[in-house]
């Protein structure tokens, strides 16, 4: 668990509590990120997770073209410190891996927010192919706190 002073600096490493990776399993659909090089472009991004028997995670990534054709990868994942369940280390590539911060999660794990090791990734990732504005409202209080700027993201 991350139990340092949360500034600006340190807000996208502090992860949730009480994080359960078997409940975080299955699909999900991104609401909003931001940009970034890997999805550059890319809409109705799907992502399922499956836990495999070593306690690695097996991530599908799946998203459209803007020329209309579907782009699929796959990837792994694993928790890299007992102690702090909710970061992840997560690899598209054999050379390169990166962290993955489950930051806030909602009610029963319906949707959640996640950033990278350095703030420079975000996501907003539901069960439900949208988020309410309601929920969102909330979410953009919460990132804004954290010293995110919602009006980064791409929906």
């Amino acid at each position: 668990m991350y139990t340092g002073e949360i500034t600006p600096k340190t807000s996208h490493k502090r992860t949730v509590e009480n994080f359960d990776i078997r409940k975080y399993m299955g699909d999900w659909y991104e609401i909003a990120r931001y940009e970034n090089i890997f999805e550059r472009g890319l809409v109705d991004v799907r992502t399922h997770y499956s836990l495999l028997p070593d306690g690695t995670v097996k991530v599908q990534n799946t998203g459209t073209t803007p020329h209309g054709k579907t782009r699929t990868i796959y990837g792994s994942a694993f928790q890299p410190h007992p102690g702090t369940p909710a970061h992840l280390r997560v690899s598209f590539f054999w050379w390169f891996a990166s962290d993955y911060n489950v930051i806030m999660l909602g009610p029963g794990y319906s949707y959640s927010v996640v950033s990278g090791k350095n703030g420079k990734y975000l996501w907003i990732l539901s069960r439900e192919k949208f988020l309410s504005g309601t929920v969102l409202d909330e979410i953009f209080k919460f990132l804004r706190a954290r010293g995110f700027n919602p009006s980064k993201l791409v929906f």
